[in-house]
């Protein structure tokens, strides 16, 4: 009797487990074709190396790409150190590119003024009158912003051609050696750019640099984003939340005037969300006009990298992007100089206010305005710095 009822249960069983394998089988099967689907779909999104595979200044550029989880990938080009394009998914489960950026180096070098996803130093933004001084001794620098220097002057690290390691498909290491007054900067200053695409669905940015001689040193990334996936249209509608009281007011020519004030009851007021074409327009305000739109730094109320300093949504696709930093400030620029010049990625042009940046940073004009945050690098110290850009579905 007890054999004719075990029997019959070990074939049930062995159904079961037959039955289960299939199933397991299924559904292997159909995650790797989710896979699948998610690699080309993302692989029509990305540049072609291609147009990266060249030299300039004697050294090699290439076109390095990043994955990490949730078909999040960033592609990076080791030419200014500049983020191509930047993969991730919206709520609909859509693959989204969410930079703006060229097919090649050329376009890149062609629209250098614009600074397209690149690293900038050796100092982010705009120096006043081209010059400061540093213990007793006035350093003059290159004028290629009117009377100020941007973004590190003439030839910046947005175009240098970086040395490049990318030891797993997470990570991306970049090095550059900046040669004592390069630029008029003093100091050798050695340079090291970590990028990493992160199991929490982001991009880090780890910025590390050391000197020989006292200098000043604020690096940024200047990447331009545009949530609703590049070539959409404008960002006006995108929602955007600071956690900033303050912003650092400017003169005429975008200088910060050295005052900290209050952004309760202006245009930069950001601490409830808004969306950014809400007041990008009011005349009556002297800052929106000096920087035709929005352009300026806002003061942090508490940088750090556990909780965001800024969030920006999406209004078509619901992306969201939560910005982390290290950095007292951060630089919101809502595209105002975009003039449909250039034919980017798809074809489509940088027409005006088509993407925004949020350039973590020490505040402008720092090594001349005491009273901001200090710029000095001192050797046997290290200048760090982290942001992260994280994406997450409304």
């Amino acid at each position: 009797m007890y054999q004719q009822l075990v029997k019959p249960a070990f074939k049930y069983l062995f159904l079961l487990a037959a039955a289960g394998g299939v199933m397991s089988s299924c559904n292997n099967t159909a995650k790797n074709n989710s896979k699948m689907t998610d690699s080309i779909a993302a692989s029509k999104l990305l540049p072609d190396s291609s147009g990266f595979d060249q030299t300039v200044d004697g050294k090699k550029v290439k076109l390095f790409v990043l994955k990490g989880k949730n078909g999040m990938q960033a592609a990076i080009t080791n030419y200014g150190g500049r983020i191509v394009s930047l993969l991730v998914k919206d709520q609909k489960g859509d693959t989204v590119d969410v930079v703006a950026g060229f097919d090649s180096v050329k376009g890149y070098e062609e629209a250098a003024s614009n600074y397209y996803g690149a690293l900038i130093g050796r100092y982010g933004n705009r120096i006043g009158n081209a010059h400061f001084k540093l213990n007793g001794k006035d350093y003059p620098l290159f004028a290629n912003n009117g009377p100020n220097t941007l973004h590190g002057g003439k030839h910046g690290f947005d175009v240098k051609v970086w040395d490049a390691e990318q030891p797993n498909e997470h990570q991306l290491i970049l090095k550059y050696h900046s040669p004592d007054m390069e630029e008029g900067f003093p100091g050798n200053l050695d340079v090291k750019v970590t990028y990493t695409v992160t199991k929490y669905n982001s991009l880090e940015i780890e910025y590390e640099a050391t000197t020989d001689k006292p200098t000043v040193v604020n690096l940024t990334n200047h990447a331009y984003f545009n949530l609703n996936g590049w070539g959409s249209g404008d960002i006006l509608k995108h929602v955007l939340q600071i956690n900033a009281d303050s912003y650092t007011p400017v003169d005429d020519k975008l200088i910060p005037t050295g005052k900290i004030e209050s952004v309760k009851g202006t245009p930069f007021d950001f601490r409830a969300p808004l969306s950014i074409g809400e007041r990008i327009n009011d005349s009556t305000n002297t800052q929106i006009k000096y920087g035709m739109g929005y352009d300026h730094n806002f003061v942090l109320n508490k940088p750090n990298t556990s909780v965001p300093v800024v969030t920006v949504i999406g209004d078509q696709t619901g992306l969201i992007m939560k910005v982390f930093t290290t950095e007292p400030g951060i630089q919101f620029y809502s595209g105002n100089f975009m003039k449909g010049a250039f034919k980017m990625k798809g074809g489509h042009p940088d027409a005006h206010r088509s993407a925004f940046c949020l350039e973590t940073q020490h505040f402008p004009d720092s090594p001349n305005k005491p009273q901001f945050p200090s710029t000095e690098l001192q050797p046997g110290k290290t200048y760090k710095s982290i942001t992260m850009y994280q994406f997450e579905k409304k």
